[in-house]
Order: C-alpha cells, then sequence, then structure tokens
C-alpha cells in the first residue's frame, strides 16, 4: 500500500483536484445559465405569473433540444466554440465549456421542477398583497424552493461529476482520465480501483453535504 500511494499518490492527487475543477466551475455556469431559464420555463407556462404559452412551448423546444444530444457527441459538435472560449480543445479548462453547455438544460429543467412544487397559493397570496412578478420570483418562488433545489444541486454536481469521466477518456484529464489510461490501456486494476474508491467517496461527501443544506433550510425540520 506504501509502495502504491508512493508511485501514483501524486497523480491521483492531481486527478481528483482537476476532477473537481471540472465538477464545480461547469456547476456554477450552469446555475449561472440554467436558473434564469428555469425561472422563463415556470413562470411562462399557461397559468404562471407571465403567462406566454406560445413562447414557452418554443423555449421549452429548445432546451429540450440541447438536452437530447448524448454528451460524447456534444464534446466534438462544439469543439469550435471550445477553442474559440477556452483557446484549445484538450485539458480541463477546455472540458469545462462543453460540460456547461450539457448541464445548462438540465439545471433549466430541475430548476422548473422545483418551482413548479410551490403551493400556486402562495403565489396568490402574494399577488393579493400587491407583489410585483420580480417579487413574486426573487421573494417567493426562490425562496420557498430552496430545500428543493439544494437537492437538485446534488443531482446535478454529480451529473456533472459523471460526465468528467466521458472527457477524461478524451484526454480531458481527471481521474476518468487516469482510469482510462492506467486501469484500461495499461491493465492496472489497482490503479482502477482505486479511482472507483476515490469517485465513491467523492459522490458520498457531495450528496451528504447538500442533504445536510436542504434539511437545514426546509423550514419543516425547524
Amino acid at each position: 500500500m506504501a509502495e502504491f500511494f508512493a508511485e501514483y499518490g501524486s497523480l491521483l492527487w492531481e486527478g481528483t483536484l482537476e476532477t473537481l475543477y471540472m465538477t464545480f466551475v461547469p456547476t456554477l455556469v450552469a446555475y449561472l445559465i440554467g436558473l434564469p431559464l428555469g425561472v422563463l420555463l415556470t413562470t411562462t407556462k399557461s397559468g404562471g405569473i407571465m403567462a406566454a404559452p406560445r413562447f414557452n412551448a418554443v423555449f421549452g423546444w429548445f432546451v429540450n433540444l440541447f438536452r437530447s444530444i448524448p454528451f460524447m457527441i456534444l464534446i466534438f459538435f462544439v469543439l469550435p466554440f471550445t477553442r474559440l472560449i477556452a483557446g484549445t480543445s484538450i485539458g480541463a479548462t477546455a472540458a469545462n465549456v462543453p460540460l456547461s453547455i450539457a448541464a445548462a438544460p438540465f439545471v433549466a429543467r430541475m430548476v422548473e421542477q422545483s418551482l413548479e412544487e410551490i403551493d400556486a397559493g402562495v403565489v396568490e397570496a402574494a399577488r393579493c398583497m400587491g407583489a410585483t412578478n420580480w417579487q413574486i420570483i426573487t421573494r417567493v418562488l426562490l425562496v420557498e424552493s430552496v430545500p428543493s433545489l439544494l437537492r437538485g444541486l446534488s443531482i446535478t454536481i454529480i451529473t456533472i461529476f459523471g460526465y468528467t469521466a466521458v472527457t477524461g477518456a478524451v484526454g480531458a484529464g481527471g481521474l476518468g482520465n487516469i482510469a482510462f489510461r492506467f486501469g484500461y490501456q495499461r491493465y492496472q486494476s489497482d490503479v482502477m480501483y482505486a479511482t472507483i474508491v476515490l469517485v465513491v467517496i467523492l459522490v458520498c461527501i457531495i450528496q451528504s453535504v447538500c442533504n445536510l443544506l436542504a434539511r437545514k433550510a426546509d423550514k419543516r425540520n425547524r
């Protein structure tokens, strides 16, 4: 065991940092894009506070279009855009571009689902008190849906975490790249098992932290 960590410890540590980098940066970007998209999807539905059914149908189709593209295909499809943004098409930074693009529509739908869980009576009460649409969105919908949004955050992070393994297989780095190069190409099962253990530990930590935050944010637990 000591010999294994002496030889591969630094490699696994570097791979873990790259994986976390490729997980949390796209997550942040995806929420910056996907959160307002999810709000727009919810509020423009028939019966929403800014109902525009035709716009919602077209906009929802556009979101679904990007969600339907398999991630491996998306990586190659957006290569010109990746080079434009990152200056290169390889490495962890370049991988953040397709990861963010893939995650944004996913986040939009997660946010939409969370907002739809809010009791319509709460929204109507805010309307009766003279709240504007912006106030309803920021002080009612988003505030009331925080526990659900946090649970959705855990799903999003873990999903992007899984996508990093795919980018690793095409040279982006991270634990996926280590598992592919050493575990698959060189048949070093010990390195493969080590990456699996690290992945399981990281996923469990992410899930536990998000669950804890969701419980603390849930008013029913107070």
